[in-house]
């Protein structure tokens, strides 16, 4: 009987290293426990290899767990917890693990060193992003780290939106960039991750797993027909989210940025260039 087959971007193992709980699963020359961290960076590239030219294959948010399983000079070899995707995160952009309360619910939100928006502000933190109040001070809420967040800019951690296609319609315009995950740059399975985690729905990071694991599949022959706001649909190695029967909302390379179009435009382009055929439309 042949091993099984695991996801690499899922699975934390290489020939020469994998975590603890693959012992026995996958053959490697050594194992380890990995660390518990939390990113302290407002976002952090999640690299194919550690180097800062390697190929971005997703990002990591301000306040997300992840587990360290390698340190090599100025990279850690890391699995997320948010997704379980595997890669090299910059040494820098980790601290020490902390219990997050809250998330940050508007598009994009100040840091600032203190209670008013007339100081200059540290950084900025994405949709998504996580942080722990220590308490609040007016119209601010301050962090264990002491920056100051417009309070009514977070939402607290078990907090649900209720249409998570208006959370995707909020990032239209947004330049389109391959593994991003923020309002600075985004691209398609992205998009619909971020808009499904802030409704409360897991969802994998890569369109191919997204098609996989979200919602039941339209019957083919009669799916165009009978769309509606929240279907997802799929092409290979794309993923966008219709806003209403006929509208599709997508980041895409074409536009290079989120934008909205009617389906059956997108559909005819995308086949013209050469992405081929619509793969599946899943409805949640």
């Amino acid at each position: 009987m042949s091993p099984p087959r695991f996801d690499p971007r899922l699975t934390p193992a290489r020939p020469d290293l994998a975590a603890e709980f693959l012992r026995g699963k996958v053959e490697a020359a050594r194992y380890a426990a990995g660390e518990a961290f939390r990113v302290v960076a407002p976002i952090a590239p999640l690299r194919r290899a550690p180097d800062s030219e390697a190929p971005l294959d997703s990002e990591a948010l301000y306040g997300e767990a992840v587990v360290v399983y390698e340190a090599r000079g100025d990279w850690r070899w890391v699995q997320l917890a948010r997704d379980g995707y595997v890669g090299y995160l910059p040494a820098a952009a980790l601290g020490p693990a902390r219990a997050p309360t809250h998330r940050i619910a508007a598009l994009r939100t100040h840091a600032y060193p203190a209670p008013t928006i007339k100081r200059p502000p540290r950084f900025a933190l994405s949709l998504g992003a996580l942080v722990d109040v220590a308490r609040f001070d007016g119209d601010f809420a301050v962090t264990a780290d002491r920056h100051f967040l417009y309070a009514r800019h977070l939402a607290p951690i078990d907090a649900r939106e209720p249409d998570f296609v208006a959370v995707a319609e909020r990032f239209l315009e947004t330049p389109y960039l391959w593994g991003g995950r923020t309002s600075e740059g985004i691209d398609c399975s992205g998009l619909a991750q971020t808009a499904l985690t802030a409704a409360g729905i897991p969802a994998p990071r890569d369109s191919d797993m997204q098609e996989a694991a979200l919602g039941e599949p339209l019957p083919h022959s009669d799916a165009l027909a009978d769309l509606q706001r929240g279907d997802l649909v799929f092409w290979k190695g794309h993923v966008g989210v219709m806003r209403d029967g006929a509208t599709l909302l997508h980041a895409n390379g074409w536009a290079m940025k989120v934008a909205s179009e009617p389906l059956a435009q997108a559909r005819a382009r995308i086949e013209k260039n050469g992405g081929g055929a619509i793969a599946s439309i899943r409805r949640l």
